[in-house]
């Protein structure tokens, strides 16, 4: 039985008197694809801001590679190899498409300081290699071309595409999507869907995805986790799931607007 490379157990946090997570456990194995859904406010992002060190449960446990990251830093989980990508976009915009991908890289650089201060031929050779693996990437994600534009004059399609290319950039073991289908187009969403299943099976990685839009969630995901009020009501193969009648109420309950405190 293959053994899981990130988990959570029993997680809750409360802001204020609200209990945004209760008791909420997962786990992902390596070169899953796994979505994790509910209705607004659920707790969904919560779940994702715990894991990658942006909030602290205030009980409960979690790992990535048998290894205790509560209490860890944001770029120290990164470089363990657990990414994310963010419901409101969140690029260097004024930034070229390549410098976002190059400085998600970073961890390939071995040069010091002095060396980077005066351009010595480490330097030059070093950010060669980083320029050529970074278009390597945007390849990938169909922006080569777009490579020397701010990424703030991308279309909105494009800018989340560039999001998961920099996700990616940092060699994760696990990729946290949240939502990356929002503001696209059904054709681009249909891309996103062959990009989701693409990356998985090139780079190995496992996918928790955050999603409304069925279409997507049901076109990649092997399992679903529901999560309603921070609370886990239903969770197995992603058919039977959705036809659960906790699921369905929980839905038919859900507001038109997502909670920008979940």
């Amino acid at each position: 039985m293959t053994k899981a490379i990130l988990s959570a157990k029993d997680l809750s946090i409360n802001f204020g008197g609200l209990k945004a997570l209760d008791s909420f456990s997962l786990e992902i194995k390596p070169g899953e694809l796994v979505g994790l859904i509910g209705p607004n406010g659920a707790g969904k992002t919560t779940v994702f801001n715990v894991l990658t060190g942006v909030y602290e449960a205030s009980s409960g446990s979690y790992t990535f590679n048998d290894q205790m990251i509560k209490n860890m830093a944001t770029h120290e989980i990164v470089r363990l190899g657990l990414a994310r990508t963010f419901q409101n976009i969140r690029l260097f915009k004024y930034l070229t498409v390549i410098e976002n991908v190059m400085i998600a890289h970073d961890y390939l650089q071995n040069y010091g300081f002095v060396k980077g201060a005066l351009r010595f031929p480490t330097f030059w050779k070093e950010e060669k290699d980083l320029f050529n693996k970074s278009m390597d990437l945007l390849k990938i994600f169909g922006l080569e071309k777009y490579y020397n534009t701010q990424a703030g004059n991308l279309s909105y399609g494009q800018q989340r595409k560039l999001e998961i290319a920099r996700a990616m950039a940092t060699n994760p073991k696990v990729v946290l999507l949240d939502e990356p289908a929002a503001g696209m187009n059904p054709n681009e969403t249909n891309e996103l869907m062959d990009m989701i299943k693409f990356i998985r099976d090139e780079f190995g990685v496992a996918v928790l995805l955050i999603e409304h839009d069925m279409n997507l969630v049901l076109g990649v995901c092997e399992r679903l986790l529901v999560l309603n009020h921070g609370k886990t009501i239903a969770q197995g193969k992603p058919q039977g799931v959705i036809n659960e009648p906790e699921v369905v109420e929980a839905y038919l309950g859900g507001t038109n607007e997502e909670d920008q405190n979940e």
